[in-house]
């Protein structure tokens, strides 16, 4: 997410109330260097987020009914940016369903001018750090695919060639040297190998 000393971060403003929209944009205004973009309609809206391409996104719904407000938390999941969200009325379990979504604020019956830098800074801050966990959480689960893949592969070896568990590691390492592939990528393939010959370890 790019800083406000780098370039001026642009901020798409969803409302059909110009008026509500205008108060959103005098607060940003006042944060800094801020580009803004307002649409005032919903119709094709991913289309037209992917080619506005903003940085931040602001929802701002006076009255939601659920549809309205799940066609919002379905667009929060796809675009993959902070989403900060005003409502004047909360529909029943919408808060946890917003934070499911990946919305980064949620503000009930809070649109004041005065409060908008604020819930900028938490939608980017909130956006960061879960993106950070997620990433960090993906990171985890692809090291215990990979841990499993090799030890399924050092099982394969020692089982096949007779080897111990040192020297069916060994040969994997010096596998991967060899074809400069990562052991985890030559373990895997030799799993499936196995696995296509009826061979793999159950």
């Amino acid at each position: 997410m790019p800083g406000m000393s780098e370039r001026p971060l642009h901020i798409l403003v969803i409302d059909n109330n110009r008026i509500r929209a205008s108060i959103i944009e005098e607060g940003l205004s006042e944060a800094g260097q801020i580009h803004v973009t307002v649409l005032d309609e919903t119709v094709d809206l991913l289309r037209r987020i992917v080619e506005i391409d903003p940085d931040v996104i602001f929802i701002d719904i006076e009255n939601p009914n659920r549809d309205e407000l799940e066609y919002m938390f379905e667009v929060s999941r796809a675009v993959k940016r902070p989403v900060a969200m005003f409502v004047d009325n909360s529909v029943e379990g919408s808060i946890e369903a917003a934070i499911d979504a990946g919305v980064s604020a949620y503000v009930v019956d809070g649109l004041k001018k005065e409060s908008v830098r604020t819930v900028l800074e938490t939608a980017i801050s909130r956006f960061n750090a879960f993106d950070r966990l997620r990433r960090e959480l993906n990171k985890a689960k692809s090291e215990l695919a990979e841990h499993k893949s090799i030890g399924r592969a050092k099982s394969l070896l020692m089982k096949t060639h007779g080897l111990t568990e040192p020297e069916a590691y060994a040969l994997l390492r010096k596998t991967a040297m060899n074809e400069n592939r990562r052991i985890a990528q030559i373990a895997e393939s030799l799993v499936l190998a196995a696995g296509l010959l009826g061979k793999e370890m159950r």
